[in-house]
C-alpha cells in the first residue's frame, strides 16, 4: 500500500540557483518567432507534462506558472532533479538527441506552457544561431549546478544539505516577510529527500534539528526562514 505524501511537518499529510531564463535572453523578435511556431497548452496542479521514458516530441517553454522534474532511480525511489519557472525551457534535451524523456514534469502550480514540436524546435535553432548559442548557455549553466550538487553530496552532511536546498529555493522563491523569508511550493519530504540524496527519515531529522535551532519554522506545504544567514553559512 502506497504512503501517503507528506508536507515539511513529520505529520502525514491526506512539496537551481543561477538559472538562466531561456526567453529572457532572447530578442522581442526572437521571442516572436518563437511564439509563431508553438501553441499554448495549461496544465492544472499535479498534471504531468511529460513522463519520463517517454519520447520526447515536443519541447515546453514555461510561461506561468512552476514545475518540478524528477526521475525514479534503479530501488524506485523517486529523485527531484530541479524546479523550472516561468521563461525557463523543459524537454530540449530529447529535441537534440531524439533520445527518450529523461525526467518527468510535474505542475506545482497551474502551469501554462508555449509547446513547439521537437523538429519545429530544431528548425527554429538553424534559423536563428543566436539562440543556439544561448541554449548552449542554458545546458551549460545547468551542468555546473549538477556538478556542484554532486559536491555537496560528498561534502556535506543531510542538515547541511538540507540547509543548501531551502537556501536555494529562498533565493529563487522565497518572499519577505516580517518575519523571515517565505517559500510557499508544493514539495514534499520525499521531494526533499530525492534533491538532497537522503531518506526520509534523515530528512525529517534533519528540519526537526533546523526548527529546535529556530532556523526555520514548518508547516503542510511550505517552510519560513527565520534565519537565512546561519542555513547559508550552514549549507557551505
Amino acid at each position: 500500500m502506497q504512503r501517503p505524501a507528506r508536507g515539511w511537518e513529520d505529520r502525514p499529510t491526506v512539496a537551481e540557483p543561477g538559472e538562466l531564463r531561456f526567453l529572457d535572453a532572447l530578442s522581442r523578435e526572437q521571442v516572436e518567432a518563437l511564439r509563431a511556431i508553438g501553441r499554448v497548452r495549461r496544465y492544472p496542479v499535479g498534471a504531468r507534462l511529460f513522463n519520463e521514458r517517454e519520447p520526447g516530441d515536443a519541447v515546453l517553454v514555461l510561461q506561468s506558472g512552476r514545475v518540478k522534474l524528477s526521475a525514479v532511480t534503479d530501488g524506485g525511489r523517486e529523485a527531484l532533479l530541479g524546479i523550472r519557472e516561468p521563461g525557463e525551457l523543459i524537454g530540449e534535451m530529447s529535441a537534440i538527441d531524439a533520445a527518450p524523456r529523461s525526467a518527468t514534469a510535474t505542475a506545482l502550480e497551474p502551469v501554462e506552457v508555449l509547446a513547439l514540436s521537437s523538429q519545429a524546435f530544431s528548425a527554429y535553432l538553424e534559423r536563428t544561431p543566436g539562440v543556439a548559442l544561448v541554449l548552449v548557455r542554458v545546458l551549460n549553466r545547468r551542468l555546473r549546478d549538477a556538478d556542484r550538487k554532486r559536491t555537496e553530496f560528498l561534502a556535506q552532511d543531510t542538515v547541511g544539505r538540507v540547509c543548501s536546498r531551502l537556501v536555494e529555493l529562498a533565493d529563487r522563491f522565497g518572499e519577505a516577510g516580517d518575519d523571515g523569508t517565505h517559500i510557499d511550493l508544493s514539495i514534499t519530504q520525499e521531494d526533499l529527500a530525492g534533491w538532497t540524496g537522503s531518506s526520509r527519515e534523515a530528512v525529517i531529522r534533519a528540519l526537526r534539528t533546523l526548527r529546535e535551532l529556530g532556523w526555520i519554522a514548518t508547516r503542510r506545504r511550505g517552510v519560513t526562514l527565520l534565519e537565512v544567514e546561519m542555513l547559508r553559512r550552514r549549507a557551505v
